[in-house]
């Protein structure tokens, strides 16, 4: 039967995300629109962004926080391109922004000394095959597979090598062990709902250490430079930018901070993000035509939710018409106003995903989930 009322937010993207709660857009009224990012007060406004994420996070007074270009994938390739090649490499791959580290490390930095440990979506490679003797590349949380990393205590406390830490779709969300890592980078459109383009660095002390004593052997593109005359360039960690930040994203993302700050912090957002899993999880007890891509509950992601379909018609079609029908349902709901930006990853199996992060109310996932089993049934019928 068809559902008589969506969702109040259909927005269940996993990037951009939702929007927080009660947002629009005279929340950037204040905006610095026409002043320079380099005026004391445009200054002023990107160090708050970065004093508001230290303390929501809980970073540690000794790391360095800093604002990039280029959302999250600006960040983690400027950390590699600046800090890569002192060690041979591991990398971690489960899904596919894993597999882009991978490429970057093996056919673009071209290092000869890596080892690259993978997984099928909705596992986690064997991560007691890590070296710790040499850097190590990985996810927190796999945005594409639904799968995200346990915990910290599989990385050694008295590493020689450097941890990287793609965190974009767990920062916020799930909580991170500053002491097992190193270089940790995420975005402001994931799960506090902001806007793309701007990336966050945070350095630990060592991290900083191989940054201002190591030279790489290829060149750095003036984007990616966080020194100058061999020194750390401070003020990159101090409120100033590389390039030009939009200072209307800037407002957005001070909006987002203190919104997270007004409701309670990082514990009430990790506890927001865990209720939607419980409702999807609730949901899917009584589902016969889908189940989690993750099966193991200990490392699947309470934020980029990913659906296998097991109904056995749908298992015997051929990949691409599996993939013709997860398209159909995203579509069939996107007309209805129910959900959008629901299909699956174009790399991943064909199944749906979730955002369930903490700017999801719970109540619009349970509006949504007799949706996806309206569509379900609408797309099967065309077929049988």
């Amino acid at each position: 039967m068809k559902p008589s009322a969506c969702p109040a937010n259909p927005n269940f993207s996993s990037g951009p995300c939702s929007k927080r709660p009660g947002w629009s857009p005279a929340v950037l009224a204040t905006a610095l629109v026409g002043r320079s990012h380099r005026s004391d007060v445009g200054k002023q406004r990107i160090r708050e962004v970065v004093e508001l994420s230290r303390a929501l996070l809980d970073i540690p007074d000794d790391y360095r926080v800093a604002i990039t270009p280029a959302s999250d994938t600006g960040a983690f390739e400027m950390a590699m391109w600046s800090m890569l090649g002192r060690l041979g490499v591991d990398v971690l791959v489960w899904e596919s922004f894993g597999a882009g580290w991978a490429d970057d490390v093996v056919n673009h930095l071209m290092l000869s000394d890596v080892r690259v440990f993978d997984a099928e979506y909705g596992f986690l490679p064997d991560l007691a095959q890590v070296d710790f003797g040499r850097d190590v590349i990985f996810a927190w949380n796999g945005t594409t597979s639904g799968a995200c990393l346990p915990d910290g205590k599989w990385i050694a406390s008295d590493r020689a090598g450097l941890t990287f830490c793609d965190a974009t779709s767990a920062a916020f969300a799930m909580a991170l062990p500053w002491d097992r890592l190193d270089v940790v980078t995420y975005s402001w459109q994931k799960v506090l709902g902001g806007e793309g383009q701007h990336g966050m660095l945070i350095l630990s002390p060592r991290a900083a250490e191989r940054l201002e004593n190591h030279t790489p052997t290829w060149p750095l593109p003036k984007l990616f430079r966080m020194k100058k005359g061999g020194k750390i360039s401070e003020g990159f960690f101090s409120g100033e930018t590389i390039n030009t930040p939009s200072m209307l994203c800037v407002e957005d993302a001070l909006d987002c901070l203190r919104w997270a700050s007004a409701i309670g912090g990082k514990d009430v957002l990790v506890a927001r993000s865990k209720r939607n899993l419980e409702v999807i999880a609730s949901w899917l007890e009584d589902c016969a035509w889908a189940s989690f891509l993750v099966e193991d509950p200990t490392i699947r992601s309470s934020t980029s939710v990913c659906l296998k379909i097991d109904d056995p018609w749908f298992v015997a079609l051929p990949l691409h018409k599996q993939r013709a029908v997860t398209k159909s349902m995203s579509v069939l709901l996107e007309n209805e106003g129910a959900a959008y930006d629901i299909n699956g990853y174009r790399d991943a199996p064909p199944g749906l995903r979730l955002w369930a992060g903490a700017t999801i109310e719970c109540a619009d996932l349970e509006a949504l989930l007799p949706w996806l089993d309206w569509a379900f049934d609408e797309v099967r019928a065309r077929y049988i």
